[in-house]
């Protein structure tokens, strides 16, 4: 899948996740959003099945290269972090504090 594709897949499930944040329960504008969601969802789990067909949420974080800086603080390594969770990871981060070398492992 190429990074453009990654990139606005993931600022639409990041735009459907907001907007339905703001709806009270029950709210009927919800079932499109949620097909939205559903939708890139059933993208996501057959781009994955190509791409990485064993790789689960335990596997990737221990794919992900943690390195200490020289700020005492643990830095994550985001060129090890495997498509499509590095741009979820990207996407989710924007706005969010940290170091010039890398993002906090703790994130």
């Amino acid at each position: 899948m190429a990074d453009d594709d990654l990139r606005t897949r993931e600022a639409v499930r990041r735009k459907a996740l907001w907007t339905l944040s703001h709806l009270m329960p029950g709210d009927p504008k919800a079932a499109a959003i949620l097909d939205v969601l559903d939708e890139i969802d059933d993208q996501e789990r057959v781009d994955l099945k190509l791409s990485h067909p064993s790789l689960d949420t335990d596997a990737v974080r221990k794919a992900v290269q943690i390195e200490r800086h020289r700020s005492s603080i643990n830095i994550v390594d985001e060129a090890s972090i495997p498509q499509p969770w590095r741009e979820r990871f990207l996407q989710a981060s924007i706005g969010s504090t940290r170091l010039i070398d890398g993002p906090y492992a703790h994130d």
